[in-house]
């Protein structure tokens, strides 16, 4: 027993290192002892002479034991299986080196991340227009005139047809008004109400062309600008009187709550200073309701608006901002690149010259474009949401993803929410009930867009051609055919084709034949 302990005990209390031929063993008390032929050294009391090599022999003997162990130890490490198994599979990778898979190109390939062909192409866009805008200027000169754009709404500066005429307006809103609340009494019928709201619409656009087409001091321009305004009238009343022929149908049901869809809760403000109450028939007729509703963003009439909490001043100042410089940049760009390109195209339509009518009508097409997709983002994203943000209404879905449209349908259902709620609400819906055939619907929609776009073209220009009423009408075979044979990116391409290449079609026709007209000679 004592044998068994003394060699674990003495080795737990020494520590060997060894150096060439020679092993020093270093004991508790910190003397060394030396094997390689030099003297022991003399044993301390109480430690055995012997003890030296006792301690070389048990060194020797667990560096034996080690060398053992370590050797099996790297014997069981190779022949282990998941050693074995790596050692395979990293031969294997080293033999193979190809995959199923597909180019990133390939639609199967399923890669979606093109955002440096994004980028290249945004550069390639900046540069060609650089040099476009350069070019101009050589040729051209400096054209842009802010005084200019005074006279393309005043003729004579102590005469505003325009204004008169937009102030003017008021007048079939208030009479839109009186009827309903004579109906809401039940002073006048129900048909004589509906003629009366006929004949007051009906009125209200005759009377608006009529003064444009008269009045000899109406620019074009400023002509454009008031029949703007008096069709959202006309869109925003049409609804208003159909809103609450339904509150009265409702009434007349006798139900005991709104249920419908135009009823929105109250909104308080963030700070509880104000809260929005709920409105209910007949309590939505009166003049603060009406005309909130005739400057809202909106053509569909609800009796509650769904209201924002508070005025974001920051937003409110950015909205401005980007107002005030895109409507500059939009002027400039008018005057500067697609005036001269419109009066250079003349010549060519006049002869008949085909090759040059194309290369024209691909010039003006870059400069039309831009200047589209500008006034889009002017008119749906600043100054909407500048008046939603001035009235606190909450509804800011002006358009959706119209850039992403695969068929020619899905485009003029997303880039104007306005027009085509209205439309949705107040035309295709109660075409569907009354047992219209869908494609039917869909026809008399693009009719009535049809309608509207020579309202607002042909009469400020006084003159009818129809070129904008054939454009709109023929989207309908274009949709047909886009939603038929064509789909995914072939779509997407096709409705960016007829946006781009459509347009300038119909801005030569109508600025050809204006010339012609006014001028009596094309340049």
């Amino acid at each position: 027993m004592s044998d068994t302990k003394g060699p674990a005990a003495r080795k737990r209390r020494t520590t060997f290192s060894g150096g060439g031929g020679a092993a020093s063993v270093k004991q508790a008390n910190g003397t060394k002892v030396h094997d390689a032929g030099g003297k022991p050294p003399q044993s301390p009391a109480g430690v055995k002479a012997a003890a030296p090599e006792v301690s070389k022999k048990h060194a020797s003997h667990n560096g034996n034991v080690g060398r053992e162990e370590t050797g099996k130890k790297q014997q069981q490490s190779r022949n282990s299986p998941r050693k074995q198994s790596s050692a395979v599979e990293d031969i294997n990778d080293r033999l193979s080196c190809h995959v199923l898979q597909e180019s990133l190109l390939s639609s199967a390939s399923g890669y979606s991340n093109y955002r440096g062909i994004l980028n290249w192409c945004v550069v390639m866009l900046v540069l060609s227009n650089a040099r476009l805008f350069l070019e101009n200027i050589i040729k051209y000169g400096i054209l842009v005139d802010p005084i200019q754009v005074v006279s393309l709404f005043l003729k004579d500066p102590y005469s505003w047809p325009a204004a008169c005429l937009i102030i003017a307006s008021n007048l079939f809103i208030l009479t839109a008004l009186y009827v309903e609340r004579r109906l809401a009494v039940g002073t006048i019928s129900e048909t004589t109400g509906r003629i009366l709201h006929i004949f007051n619409l009906t009125f209200m656009l005759t009377f608006s062309s009529a003064t444009v087409l008269s009045v000899t001091s109406m620019t074009p321009v400023g002509g454009v600008f008031s029949l703007g305004i008096y069709t959202v009238l006309f869109l925003k009343l049409y609804s208003y009187q159909d809103a609450n022929r339904w509150c009265r149908e409702i009434r007349q049901a006798k139900a005991k709550s709104l249920t419908r869809s135009y009823s929105c809760p109250d909104v308080q403000q963030s700070n509880g200073s104000a809260v929005h109450s709920l409105v209910s028939y007949p309590g939505n007729l009166t003049h603060r309701d009406m005309y909130y509703f005739v400057f809202a963003p909106t053509l569909c009439y609800q009796l509650n608006f769904p209201r924002s909490p508070r005025i974001r001043k920051r937003f409110l100042i950015r909205r401005l901002f980007e107002m005030l410089f895109l409507m500059q940049l939009l002027v400039g760009l008018i005057q500067q690149w697609m005036v001269p390109t419109i009066q250079n195209s003349m010549k060519p339509f006049r002869e008949m010259d085909f090759s040059r009518m194309v290369e024209r009508l691909l010039k003006l097409a870059v400069p039309n474009h831009l200047i589209w997709l500008i006034f889009f983002y002017w008119f749906f994203h600043s100054s909407m949401n500048v008046v939603a943000e001035l009235l606190q209404f909450g509804d800011r879905e002006f358009y959706r993803d119209w850039w992403n449209s695969e068929t020619v349908t899905y485009f003029w259902a997303n880039w104007n929410i306005p027009v085509h709620k209205w439309c949705l609400r107040h035309f295709y819906k109660p075409m569907l009930k009354r047992g219209t055939n869908k494609f039917l619907a869909q026809t008399a929609v693009f009719l009535v867009s049809a309608f509207f776009h020579e309202y607002l073209v042909s009469i400020p220009l006084k003159m009818f051609r129809l070129w904008a009423f054939m454009g709109m009408m023929a989207q309908v075979p274009l949709a047909w055919f886009v939603g038929r044979y064509l789909n995914g990116n072939y779509g997407n391409a096709a409705v960016w084709l007829s946006l781009i290449i459509g347009q300038p079609i119909a801005v030569l026709m109508y600025f050809h034949d204006y010339y012609v007209i006014h001028h009596g000679s094309t340049k």
